[in-house]
């Protein structure tokens, strides 16, 4: 049910006090004495700042209390996850940071979730961090971890919610270093064998045995591999250019483009035999495929209850247009258990791919493949990297 759109909070005379009030969102908030120039004009600042857009866009700011008033932790959460929820969005869905942000802020809450924002300092902080160890959190996801925790005041200070010197002082507790904490050590991503890699492909599906193919040659990261389509890939140069329709680096206004070479267009040329902006690889498509092949097979002739079962017109779990990477990856997985080899994930495909060409090119072939570069890499480096890279991928496939 649709409910009754939000109007702009009116002016209003307290009468006990003969102040003037305007309630937002259930808080009654006081202007000065009810009448006077410097009333209406703090009012009118008021709506300006919680209502930007209209009166159905309540502004984050506006569902917070002031510095002068008792804020505590889970206030503050609260009134951030509503800015989270909006900003770390890509293409309409949520991005993985706000799964990563509530893994941060659950010891955060558990400890210190009715605490006062303005006596949560380095210590407390300390002790979040120290549960963050007991729970066997590996150590660069704790300082991530922290990380988080600190931004969320920040973002608290820039709201003038939270004093500025609560997050200044949280930015004195040191990250935890190598060796010198209780913290697990995560274990370093390793390239793939080709072994492991050849004994898997025969379990997949075909879309997924030619994804898993397709990213071992051009090294790209495997949400890359899945959101391929004709249009983004640029046939009429040697090697080809991909350029992803959207890529993990874009937010900071970088261009990704991927050379993929003779080998990589064999596998790939065969998908491409369709509309400009559809994906390559989809899961309907292969589920289509899938359950035509078993009815070609079929040993046994069809009951009469089967030929009369009909599907769902509009079930909850349907396959989507493209392939997410958890689903790539966990076919991998299945994958790799009935092969009985070890687990292994589309990630270290990738560095597979940026060890062979190391070996073959150097460490400057391998960043520029991968397309790893510094913030501060100059439009002449980046061209010449590109250059590079069409190079290698034109020699190796």
């Amino acid at each position: 049910m649709v409910g009754r759109p939000r109007k702009i909070p009116a002016y209003g005379r307290h009468k006990a006090s003969g102040q003037a009030v305007v309630c937002i969102n259930g808080r009654d908030v006081y202007l000065g004495k009810y009448g006077t120039p410097e009333s209406y004009k703090k009012y009118h600042r008021l709506i300006a700042e919680c209502f930007p857009k209209g009166p159905n866009s309540l502004a984050p700011a506006a569902l917070a209390p002031t510095i002068g008033e008792d804020l505590t932790v889970v206030e503050l959460v609260a009134v951030y996850w509503q800015h989270a929820k909006t900003y770390y969005v890509k293409n309409g869905r949520p991005t993985s940071e706000q799964t990563s942000l509530r893994l941060a802020l659950r010891p955060l809450l558990e400890l210190y979730g009715h605490a006062d924002c303005r006596s949560f300092g380095p210590l407390a902080l300390e002790t979040v961090r120290t549960k963050m160890i007991e729970a066997g959190i590996t150590r660069k996801r704790i300082n991530q971890h922290v990380g988080r925790i600190r931004r969320v005041f920040k973002w608290g200070v820039s709201r003038e919610i939270v004093p500025a010197g609560t997050y200044q002082a949280l930015m004195t507790l040191e990250g935890l270093l190598r060796g010198r904490s209780n913290a697990k050590e995560s274990l370093p991503v390793m390239p793939v064998s080709e072994e492991h890699v050849e004994a898997v492909l025969p379990f997949l599906r075909l879309q997924l045995r030619d994804m898993v193919r397709l990213q071992r040659k051009i090294g790209c990261r495997p949400e890359e591999v899945a959101i391929i389509r004709p249009c983004d890939v640029d046939r009429s140069v040697d090697p080809w250019i991909y350029i992803p329709n959207s890529h993990k680096t874009e937010h900071h206004g970088r261009s990704w483009k991927i050379p993929i070479g003779a080998e990589g267009q064999k596998i790939l040329l065969p998908w491409l035999d369709r509309p400009e902006e559809s994906y390559c690889f989809s899961p309907l498509e292969s589920r289509e495929a899938f359950d035509a092949e078993r009815r070609r097979n079929r040993k046994t002739p069809h009951t009469p209850s089967s030929l009369r079962r009909q599907r769902k017109a509009n079930p909850q779990i349907k396959p989507r247009d493209h392939y997410t990477t958890s689903c790539y990856d966990r076919a991998i997985g299945q994958a790799c258990k009935k092969a009985g080899v070890p687990h292994w994930h589309p990630n270290q495909l990738r560095h597979a791919m940026g060890t062979e060409v190391r070996k073959k090119y150097g460490l400057e072939g391998s960043q520029v493949v991968l397309g790893h570069s510094s913030a501060n890499v100059t439009q002449i480096y980046a061209e010449r990297d590109f250059e590079l890279a069409k190079q290698i991928m034109s020699e190796i496939g």
